[in-house]
């Protein structure tokens, strides 16, 4: 029963989120707001995730990183969620200096990389019971694609927003992702999420990460 509540209310916040993310996508700003949001937006991440961090340590259960995983994954959610939306929705505004790409190239990384993310977040729901935003995973996730990296999420997800720069033609999209939201999920992951990850499932995490690189992946076993 506490399983089946916890799951409503995670829904319910996703749901809050999306709405959220609905109206960035139709808000119109002025540019230099624009620019605040899509820059400073992200790095406001870095506090939150330092400040999820001491939280955790000040009392490390399997319980309360749970719950406050939940709390801090909304909030990263509207960090890195809303400033991407916006970054997405007005690109043409401050595109910049035009890739020398085919659109057309762009497109088919845009593909190739978003099947990659779709196939990742199947093999988190049946390998770890648990789905982005939705379900916190019940069972470490260590095999498959999880075998090669421990976060080939995050890995797909900067190549997914990498090609959309490229298909946009958009020089300042590709370096926005490189130097400003790149830093900021991983500082995020570091700090944050493998702190959370120690305390949920204790030694077969600290024996995969011992393992397994953080990001770039390797061959399992080597």
């Amino acid at each position: 029963m506490k399983h089946v509540v916890a799951t409503l209310i995670r829904l319910a916040l996703f749901a809050l989120v999306c709405f959220i993310f609905s109206l960035a996508a139709g808000a119109a700003l002025p540019g230099a707001l624009d620019l605040a949001v899509v820059v400073a937006g992200v790095w406001l991440a870095f506090p939150l995730a330092w400040i999820g961090r001491k939280f955790l340590d000040r009392r490390p259960t399997a319980a309360r990183a749970a719950w406050t995983t939940t709390l801090v994954h909304v909030g990263v959610g509207l960090t890195f969620g809303v400033p991407l939306v916006r970054a997405i929705v007005t690109h043409r505004h401050w595109s910049g200096w035009t890739l020398p790409v085919p659109s057309r190239i762009g497109l088919a990384l845009v593909l190739v990389t978003g099947a990659a993310c779709s196939l990742i977040v199947l093999n988190l729901a049946l390998r770890g019971l648990g789905a982005p935003a939705i379900a916190l995973s019940r069972r470490l996730a260590s095999d498959w694609c999880y075998a090669w990296t421990r976060n080939p999420m995050v890995l797909a997800a900067l190549a997914l927003f990498l090609s959309l720069g490229i298909w946009f033609r958009s020089a300042l999209f590709t370096l926005w992702v490189i130097a400003v939201f790149a830093p900021a999920l991983l500082f995020f992951v570091k700090v944050f999420e493998e702190r959370e990850l120690e305390l949920r499932f204790g030694a077969p995490y600290l024996e995969y990460k011992a393992r397994t690189p953080m990001l770039l992946p390797r061959r399992p076993g080597r």
